[in-house]
């Protein structure tokens, strides 16, 4: 069975890591993928490829509508007659399902998924175009053979929307359980690396630099929490580095103590860093399954995360979940954290378990497994 996946582009991103994670690890005798990005690769688009996934891109630019680069993917669709069409993100639902129709218009066309991955959009932040994209895709959902979200709050935030698909399915994000796991090791050698004292605790905060994640607030409460612990803050992201004016002013504003502070950028050892924290913050504004709040669970790491998404179902007993943009709770849940080291020892050790129990990567690869053979 041959499955297009069409994404929006292929930065470092939660969208982009399911993909991969999804395309890599299915059964490649009985399914052939392969990606198509609208916008040139980035990252993960190298990984795919050096994993022997084909990845070819339609160049267009973002925020740009490109009938040329629709009409190539249309073209590749005739040529290489998929079996069914993954979309990935809005742009790509709505080029996927546009470019099945016009390749097919007869029917006889593959099936098309669509995938919701997010739970909630403050359109304001974002380019005019993503808002119509966004409108145009709630009034075209009842095309798609499926639409699939990877959380039961982004199924109900889109249903708000008007979405209205004749199959509408959740499935939550998979980890990898190999590449994500303890490792005391990685404690002693970051904590080298960054000059922290080997003993010192490590808050980690790991997003790219993007207002729904929400630095500021995680600044905010970090600069409360230097005042009564020893605690240092290491930040991980694309754009998450000392070359950010913006972070650097909020650190000031805020009175954070600049050696408190480690930050470090886009990072190849992500999974050895999350290995290293002795808590995770997840500040976002919006999410809906996060990546990295299942990752660092994956690594024995507690988390602290804000009530969006499906984030407070993720973490369950095994961390706190605060308001969004609550500096005060947030340093409150994260000295609570830090004071309570045998709850935090437990957290730990059952954050891991309830990934294994509930989210790992081959029963969710299997679950893809069946809707597609199911389509």
């Amino acid at each position: 069975m041959k499955i297009l996946h069409v994404i929006t582009g292929l930065d470092v991103g939660g969208a982009e890591t399911m993909l991969y994670r999804l395309a890599t690890r299915m059964d490649l005798v009985d399914f052939q993928p392969r990606v198509v990005s609208l916008i040139a690769p980035g990252p993960m688009g190298q990984k795919l490829t050096d994993a022997g996934i084909r990845v070819d891109s339609l160049n267009m630019q973002r925020g740009v509508p490109s009938p040329a680069g629709l009409m190539k993917l249309v073209k590749l669709m005739r040529s290489w007659r998929p079996d069914v069409v993954q979309t990935w993100l809005y742009h790509a639902d709505l080029a996927g399902l546009m470019a099945a129709r016009l390749a097919f218009p007869f029917g006889g066309g593959p099936k098309v998924a669509w995938n919701i991955r997010c739970s909630y959009m403050a359109l304001d932040e974002y380019r005019r175009m993503t808002g119509v994209t966004l409108k145009a895709c709630a009034s075209l959902s009842r095309f798609p053979d499926a639409v699939l979200t990877n959380s039961h709050e982004a199924k109900r935030f889109h249903g708000e929307l008007g979405y209205r698909p004749k199959r509408f399915e959740v499935i939550p994000n998979g980890f990898d359980l190999d590449r994500y796991l303890p490792d005391s090791e990685a404690r002693f050698s970051v904590r080298e690396e960054l000059s922290i004292d080997r003993t010192g605790l490590i808050i980690g905060h790991v997003a790219r630099f993007d207002a729904m994640k929400d630095h500021r607030t995680f600044i905010e409460a970090a600069a409360k929490v230097a005042q009564t612990s020893d605690a240092v803050f290491v930040l991980v992201g694309r754009g998450v580095d000392y070359d950010n004016l913006d972070l650097a002013g909020w650190m000031a504003e805020a009175g954070l103590p600049p050696e408190r502070v480690r930050l470090l950028g886009e990072r190849s050892d992500v999974p050895r860093l999350m290995a290293a924290m002795d808590i995770h913050v997840s500040s976002s504004l919006g999410e809906s399954f996060p990546n990295v709040v299942g990752e660092t669970m994956a690594c024995g790491v507690p988390n602290i995360v804000t009530d969006v998404g499906d984030s407070a179902m993720l973490v369950d007993s095994t961390g706190l979940v605060v308001a969004p943009g609550d500096a005060q709770g947030l340093a409150e849940a994260m000295t609570e954290m830090i004071h309570d080291s045998d709850k935090r020892k437990k957290q730990s050790s059952s954050a891991r378990e309830r990934i294994i129990t509930h989210f790992s990567l081959p029963a969710i690869v299997a679950t893809y497994t069946r809707l597609y053979t199911d389509l």
